[in-house]
């Protein structure tokens, strides 16, 4: 990531740092005071620690669902992308949304099955240790990456949103930040940082909602206006609304298929996510789980909606080629959007630039504390550790504490250590491994009788192999000005995603290492089918 000058905070005045200050205190204290009292009245039984009791209410769980989604990367790296690139950030927001019917399409069978993690899942039709370790590989493979990139990010944002600009503070800050962060992770369980969802959705909601008013206003809130200012003050006019002007794109051969290769991921990866998975199955039901994904697209739809319309008014009033001085991944762009729609140093300006700070401060607290409480979570059920504490429940959950805090330190040094490289490509690697381990084991799990435990571990192993395998040679690594070694040209395989191999290449091998049946697989399949569909027990065997 580029790191830029705090220009953009210090046009607002000093007057603005006071309160961010104070307002990043006062929620920390705040979550701490809620997390502890939350901690303290938690009952000690794993279920209740790690899916609420299955307890949720549709509606707070669909609001938690749609918090879940609204990462520091979503708030500020798609607005700032949209900023830029037009359409093609544009339909990034897009493919968030139609994850959530990915989602929809699974949540159902997911919550009925009575499991809530990846290897629980797996071993529905895999029992034994190899299905469980498969899972907790394909879980470090998936949560370590994002966590970096996230921790990234908290830090550039974290240390501007100060007023500082240089490496060190950033470091210090995603240091700083990932420490409190783990902490929230290991005390808060589930129910914890349920309401933190909640209450991220809400104000960052109605921090861009008075964002883009003040944009609207500018412009006559005429949105025709302010979509053609954008246009106009561009860096390629006359590609701003058309596909092809994204930072990753290159001149390819087979350009569309590279297009659909990269909303696969996206769309798949997103939504097979190992903390969302675990969010589901907080559901009452089967049917509640449905419901509260359904609920979840309203508040996210809205979110993704303001966030592209603070992008689009973002390149009006700032222009194209500030904005492409500007750290596309931090908080200036939102901030200097403020600065040109309310005037400098009023009262305003500084309550605007202290919700945004407080809003990237919620979503770097709540969406990196998901991922590593959901990583702990299913590293100690899918490593078995959970079995050796059937007499003392209350053990299981310390040893998730613990967990979780080694994941969280694990994800800050590696973040603290690549600090200098643009880690934008491991983002695109989980996703890509979510999408070809996760999505079609568990379409097959679900819908195919045929599907053995042969299959599963091939269809998990080898598209975990093939993600890395592609994901190194390709041009997110090497030969272009934003990969990995820019300077170096090993990208043999020409797409930007491994997807469009890795994915149907998944399913491939699933369908190879099923070949052979047994009637135990087909016995189990309609037990496991029956209760996906009615969350009954009829015949199921017991886990292993």
């Amino acid at each position: 990531m580029n790191v830029l000058s705090s220009g953009a905070i210090d046009s607002l005045g000093v007057n603005a740092r006071g309160p961010i200050i104070v307002a990043y205190l006062c929620f920390i204290a705040i979550s701490l005071l809620w997390l502890l009292t939350n901690a303290a009245n938690e009952r000690e039984s794993p279920e209740s620690f790690y899916v609420a009791g299955r307890s949720l209410s549709p509606s707070l769980n669909g609001f938690a669902i749609a918090g879940e989604n609204i990462s520091v990367l979503a708030l500020l790296g798609i607005s700032g992308n949209i900023a830029l690139f037009g359409y093609d950030a544009f339909s990034v927001a897009v493919d968030t949304l139609l994850a959530i019917g990915v989602l929809l399409f699974l949540a159902q069978r997911m919550r009925n099955s009575g499991r809530y993690t990846l290897g629980d899942l797996f071993s529905l039709r895999a029992a034994g240790p190899e299905a469980r370790g498969a899972a907790n590989l394909v879980t470090l493979a998936v949560t370590i990456p994002i966590l970096m990139v996230q921790l990234h990010a908290a830090g550039v944002s974290t240390a501007l949103l100060m007023g500082l600009s240089n490496v060190q503070s950033q470091i210090a800050f995603t240091v700083l930040m990932g420490i409190f962060v783990t902490g929230v992770a290991s005390m808060g369980g589930l129910r914890g940082m349920t309401l933190m969802h909640v209450v991220k959705v809400v104000f960052a909601l109605a921090v861009l909602i008075v964002i883009v008013s003040f944009s609207l206003n500018k412009f006559g809130w005429d949105p025709g206006r302010l979509l053609s200012t954008a246009v106009a003050n561009s860096v390629t006019p006359e590609k701003y609304l058309s596909p092809g002007s994204w930072q990753y794109t290159k001149a390819f051969a087979l350009d569309p298929v590279n297009v659909v290769s990269n909303h696969a991921v996206l769309i798949l990866g997103t939504a097979m996510l190992p903390h969302l998975i675990l969010r589901v199955n907080a559901s009452r039901t089967g049917r509640t789980a449905r419901r509260s994904v359904t609920i979840a697209t309203v508040p996210l739809g809205v979110f993704f909606l303001l966030l592209i319309a603070a992008g689009f008014a973002t390149a009006a009033v700032v222009g194209g080629k500030t904005v492409g001085a500007i750290d596309l991944f931090g908080p200036s762009l939102l901030v200097s959007l403020v600065s040109g729609v309310v005037s400098k140093g009023s009262v305003v300006s500084v309550a605007l630039v202290t919700g945004i700070a407080c809003a990237v401060f919620l979503a770097i607290l709540t969406t990196v504390a998901s991922m590593t409480f959901a990583a702990a979570v299913s590293l100690v059920r899918d490593a078995q550790v959970w079995s050796k504490f059937r007499r003392d429940p209350g053990a299981e959950v310390q040893v998730v504490r613990v967990v979780a805090a080694a994941v969280g330190a694990t994800s800050v040094l590696l973040s603290a250590a690549t600090y200098k490289y643009p880690l934008e490509f491991l983002y695109s690697f989980s996703l890509c491994v979510a999408a070809s381990c996760i999505f079609p084991a568990l379409v097959y799990t679900f819908f195919w009788s045929g599907f053995s435990r042969s299959g599963l571990l091939w269809s998990v192993y080898g598209g975990l192999l093939l993600s890395l395998i592609l994901t190194v040679f390709s041009p997110i690594v090497s030969g272009m000005p934003f990969a990995l070694f820019p300077e170096s040209h090993f990208d043999w395989y020409p797409l930007q995603s491994p997807a469009s191999i890795s994915i149907p290449g998944a399913f491939l091998l699933g369908w190879l290492g099923s070949r052979r049946p047994t009637r135990s697989s087909k016995s189990e399949f309609r037990d496991i089918e029956y209760k996906a569909l009615t969350g009954k027990e009829i015949g199921m065997r017991a886990d292993s």
